[in-house]
């Protein structure tokens, strides 16, 4: 019998399996062995493919959730147990070994980290799980970001021996931003110094939040076979002896069975603990224990604690605690029920702009990926009414119109084709071109209208005035911290490296491109050195042009150190027209150096602003904006400068572009008269080394300006917390494998960007300047 290769495809009597595995349908004949790297996918089971379960899912069974976490602390392989035993996947795949099913890019099975957030659509008793798997690198970030934007619950991944580590902090932040109710799942229990008191401790200290423990392990370490369901009071145990078994079956049997009375006594205790915290967050709950159960918490039913815990989770006033071992497949199973029991479905998500819609379409795209055969493949989220092919769609952000050609559901790098799909889902549109992260679809420009109108008669709105948006929020894209020049090998690939940026961009808004005035450069701006290093990787394998990277350059900032002001006359004659103006500016330091660059201040004096034409006044602060790009000592953006325009006069007939380009002078004039300043992005550090190698790394930092924060003890490790100037740590990762003989590992954060001393921004501009 012969196994034909194409990816995606089912054959016959096989099963295409994640890792090359074929299975025939009754599952006892196997054929091994991978095929350069690629992954193959099983059927998908019955029901997922079933066009009816897909397109009319019942909304309240419907749950769109993310999986988010610190670096390595196994988001992608949970997933994957979760995929397995949902029935998506026929075989378990490995981060390791390079064949698991979110983690589909070439890089990222190179380096077994996740890059890009994928997303799959599987069933679990009687739930449609929407589920996406986010990076932990903070290079990625926009990915957590735009994710947790359309969705409606997370999962927090913890290791267990490490609690809450430096990137859970910022993805947490980007949860409780967008208000999305969260589980935490204490991951790598058998790990040893897995400890679940030192979690809960992290949690409740760090993230200033209440853990809700509905779990306790039972043993630690290699000796954890299982938990207790402090719920239902049920005792799991795995009989899993090595990573070869999966898992699937576990044993289920009542607390008050168990021969070990230690675990007994403990489990009655952490129960009744679990009932005071969820009785002091939930009045409903607290009334009903005092009315009827009193002191007898055995006498709870797991169904009215469980919808207490349920409540407490919507509301954010605490969140579910779980633990397991996802690698060895522990503790999953129970995750998936903590997700849809816990979990808010689409329709308790409260979106006020989705109900001047009404059964009308208002869907967000939140993602762009660029597919060679099928052109640019748009994620959406639909908030409410149904999306359907060859249907035409309004695109608010844009004010355009689209036809989408084709609808498909995400199944990670592999598709199914569906006739529709109704409110709450998340699919993939093809052939809308124009269409960005963060636009918002409708079906129709009277569609748009009717929801105005709609909202405008709100009682509410009406009388206070307020503007009422139709746009839904779309996503924060961070500022680059890194830059470099790119070239294309020759002329002639110029044009197809353009055309691949502009597709990349699409995909990732944090990549910016701009074209250096001076030079005619094509410059990248990224969040670190592996973003543009995964983005450099993609331009060669993904387009085919061996481009070339100039060296990494750090995105500074300037600002001014005094008050100045200038006046400046621009006399022009262009053809037979003269332009003749003249502006007097004056800027001022702003102390607060936090603001974003953007933050400039633009006011008038006295009533000048009255004065001046709505053009002439757009020209003024044109002007003045556009010197905020460049500042005067070494080109970068300016941030922290307040201009007041104190007069501009010109004579008849000179048009806006001559006065906004006398201000872009008299501006820089007076940026320079006051004093240029350096602005350096300075990151936060985090060191997790041991003991031994803690002497080295330090004094390693100590050369590189660092400004050591703490010294923290977390089990047999030190965690060393610092703030180091960005231009310091170019290539760091080398230099702490090569001190710590690769047992340490580091995580890097923009922190602020402080004032360079007048030493190194001597040297600094000298460098600029080709004089050193």
């Amino acid at each position: 019998m012969r196994l034909r290769a194409v990816l995606g495809t089912s054959f016959g009597s096989f099963n295409v399996l994640v890792g090359g595995r074929g299975v025939l349908k009754n599952g006892t004949q196997t054929c091994r062995g991978k095929l350069q790297g690629r992954r193959w996918y099983s059927f998908l089971p019955d029901d997922v493919k079933s066009p009816r379960s897909v397109v009319n899912p019942d909304i309240s069974k419907i749950r769109n959730i993310g999986i988010m976490a610190h670096i390595d602390a196994g988001k992608t392989t949970t997933t994957e147990r979760m995929l397995y035993y949902s029935g998506y996947t026929r075989a378990l795949g490995d981060v390791d070994d390079g064949d698991t099913v979110t983690d589909f890019m070439v890089q990222e099975r190179e380096r077994g980290i996740t890059i890009q957030s994928a997303a799959v659509t599987f069933d679990w008793k009687q739930h449609r799980i929407n589920l996406i798997d986010t990076p932990g690198h903070v290079d990625f970030t926009l990915e957590v970001e735009r994710a947790l934007r359309v969705l409606d619950g997370a999962v927090a991944v913890f290791d267990a021996s490490a609690g809450v580590e430096a990137q859970t902090l910022t993805v947490w932040r980007q949860a409780q931003k967008h208000n999305v109710p969260c589980i935490c799942f204490l991951n790598k229990m058998d790990k040893p110094g897995a400890s679940l008191h030192f979690s809960i401790e992290s949690i409740k200290k760090k993230l200033k939040v209440e853990p809700v423990l509905i779990q306790i392990p039972i043993g630690s370490g290699k000796s954890f076979t299982g938990l207790v369901d402090l719920i239902t009071k049920q005792q799991l145990t795995w009989r899993v002896k090595s990573r070869a078994e999966d898992g699937r079956v576990f044993e289920t049997e009542p607390l008050s069975q168990s021969d070990d009375p230690k675990l007994l006594q403990e489990a009655m205790e952490a129960r009744a603990a679990l009932i005071e915290k969820v009785a002091d967050l939930d009045d409903e709950f607290a009334e009903l224990l005092l009315a009827d159960y009193g002191e007898d918490f055995d006498a709870v039913p797991p169904a009215k604690l469980q919808e207490a815990v349920r409540r407490v989770t919507l509301a954010r006033k605490g969140v579910p605690v779980l633990c397991g071992s996802s690698l060895r497949n522990k503790g999953v199973q129970p995750l998936l029920d903590a997700i849809t029991a816990y979990l808010p479905a689409p329709n308790e998500r409260h979106h006020d702009l989705v109900r001047w819609y009404q059964d009308d379409l208002c869907a967000l795209a939140f993602k762009v990926l660029h597919d060679k055969q099928r052109g640019p493949l748009v994620f959406v989220r639909i908030y409410s009414g149904t999306i359907k092919p060859q249907s035409a769609i309004f695109n608010i952000s844009r004010n355009n119109r689209e036809r989408v050609s084709r609808l498909l559901l995400p199944f990670a790098d592999q598709h199914v084709e569906i006739p529709c799909l109704t409110a709450g889902n998340i699919a993939l549109c093809v052939g809308l071109k124009q269409t960005a992260t963060g636009d918002t679809i409708v079906s129709s420009k009277a569609s748009a209208a009717a929801a105005s109108r709609r909202a405008h008669e709100e009682g509410d709105r009406k009388a206070s005035g307020e503007q009422v948006s139709l746009v839904l929020a779309g996503v924060e894209v961070p500022e680059p911290v890194f830059f470099c020049s790119i070239e294309p090998p020759t002329m002639a690939k110029q044009a197809d490296l353009e055309n691949a940026l502009t597709c990349l961009q699409r995909e990732d808004p944090s990549l910016k491109v701009r074209i250096d005035p001076d030079s005619g450069q094509t410059v990248l701006c990224g969040m670190g050195e592996l973003h543009i290093e995964i983005l450099h990787d993609r331009i060669r394998r993904e387009y085919g042009i061996e481009t070339h990277l100039g060296p990494l350059q750090v995105a500074y900032r300037e600002t001014i150190l005094q008050s100045a002001a200038t006046t400046e006359t621009l006399d022009r004659t262009v053809g037979e027209r003269r332009h003749v103006v003249t502006v007097t500016v004056a800027v001022y330091p702003i102390m607060d150096l936090s603001s974003p660059p953007a933050s400039c201040e633009v006011t008038y004096k006295d009533d000048l602003r009255e004065q001046l034409s709505q053009e002439i006044r757009e020209a003024v602060e044109n002007g003045v904006n556009s010197s905020y790009l460049q500042g005067p000592l070494l080109g970068h953006p300016v941030q922290g400068v307040s201009t007041v325009v104190q007069s501009v006069s010109m004579e008849p007939g000179t048009s806006p572009a001559m006065v906004s380009a006398c201000v872009s002078r008299c501006m820089l004039k007076a940026l320079r008269q006051a004093g240029g300043q350096v602005l350096e992005p300075v990151m936060s550090l985090e060191v997790t080394v041991e003991e031994g190698h803690l002497s080295a790394v330090l004094g390693d930092l100590a050369q590189r300006r660092g400004a050591i924060q703490d010294i923290q003890n977390r089990l047999d490790n030190k965690v060393l917390l610092a703030t180091v100037p960005l231009a310091e740590m170019m290539g760091y990762s080398t230099v702490l494998r090569t001190l710590t003989s690769g047992n340490a590992t580091f995580f890097l954060q923009l922190d602020s960007y402080e004032a360079m001393n007048p030493q190194h921004q001597n040297a600094l501009v000298n460098k600029m300047a080709g004089l050193a």
